[in-house]
């Protein structure tokens, strides 16, 4: 059985969109991050769609500003990182600790 998560904070659909789409690029860049090894097709394919998931990123904060959404609120932000399991995903990004694989 899976543990009961926290609720989501309450979002605009903007905000969703910037989350997920935030979440989306980091997941590739972790793909790509040379440190954590692989092989240089993956980080290809990860990089093509990389590209795709920064434009999709850009329209969502562009949308965001339209729409006069124009500060992101921090706490609210990083309880929806957190609930989507943004700390195991961007994790994958940044160089890992000296001596682990």
């Amino acid at each position: 059985m899976l543990p009961d998560l926290p609720p989501l904070p309450a979002l605009t659909r903007a905000e969703g969109d910037l989350i997920d789409r935030y979440l989306e690029a980091a997941d590739l860049l972790g793909r790509i991050n040379p440190a954590h090894g692989g092989d240089t097709y993956r980080g290809l394919r990860a990089a093509q769609a990389l590209v795709r998931k920064a434009a999709e990123l850009r329209d969502a904060l562009a949308l965001m500003h339209q729409r006069g959404e124009t500060e992101l609120h921090r706490d609210t932000m990083a309880r929806a990182l957190r609930v989507l399991d943004g700390e195991r995903r961007t994790a994958r990004v940044a160089l890992p600790p000296d001596g682990v694989r």
